[in-house]
């Protein structure tokens, strides 16, 4: 059994028991903000790739891609195709590790400076080659076909379902039901960790998750 974006929006107005036209108008909202809090609050495999990319001489920044979420690791690569993986930090450790932007080198560190780019440190003094292992934002369940699912909306129903629920009680200003709806959110998304990540005690899990987190 799986969501569809029919089948899910006629559940969001089940529940509330309201087909009022701004609600209806609004529930591809509803869906698309829950998809983002299930994407931020957990890490699924499903959702990992690679991308391998040139920077560019003296330029501290490294353009993300497109449908970039999290970053799991960055990697130089050199000319004998060795992997030097660069530390996770934040920007204002790279600000005081590299005050003058001019200094440059193999990078060591990077950071997420703003939505669209990382910073590197110390900033690159040719155009190395860098591979990207990052967690990506999905297509939404909203941009499809009404008979259309998900990844989501096949493996994370409840989760789905209970996120949209709290998001239109906002909307509503139902602020009575917006605490159920959310324990049940919260309860699903616990699942969808288990499944996903916090049953997992493999050494690699446990050396990848200290590589993807930022170090002081």
């Amino acid at each position: 059994m799986s969501w569809t974006k029919s089948t899910l929006k006629t559940a969001i107005q089940d529940y509330i028991e309201s087909t009022e036209t701004s609600l209806v108008n609004n529930i591809d909202n509803f869906i698309e903000s829950t998809e983002e809090r299930i994407l931020k609050n957990v890490q699924l495999d499903v959702f990992r790739k690679n991308v391998t990319g040139t920077g560019s001489s003296s330029n501290t920044y490294l353009a993300m891609p497109s449908d970039f979420l999290a970053p799991f690791s960055l990697a130089v690569i050199d000319s004998d195709s060795n992997y030097n993986f660069l530390k996770l930090k934040h920007v204002s450790f790279i600000r005081d590790y590299q005050p003058a932007t001019a200094t440059t080198g193999t990078p060591e560190y990077y950071a997420e400076f703003d939505q669209e780019r990382f910073i590197l440190a110390p900033t690159p003094s040719t155009g190395f080659t860098f591979e990207l292992h990052y967690f990506y934002r999905p297509a939404s369940l909203t941009a499809g076909s009404d008979s259309g699912t998900t990844w989501l909306s096949e493996n994370a129903m409840n989760a789905m379902l209970y996120g949209s629920l709290v998001e239109a009680c906002t909307y509503l200003k139902n602020f009575e039901s917006i605490p159920v709806y959310e324990q049940r959110f919260q309860e699903a998304l616990t699942s969808l960790k288990n499944l996903g990540e916090a049953k997992d005690t493999r050494d690699q899990f446990r050396y990848d998750e200290i590589r993807r987190q930022p170090q002081a």
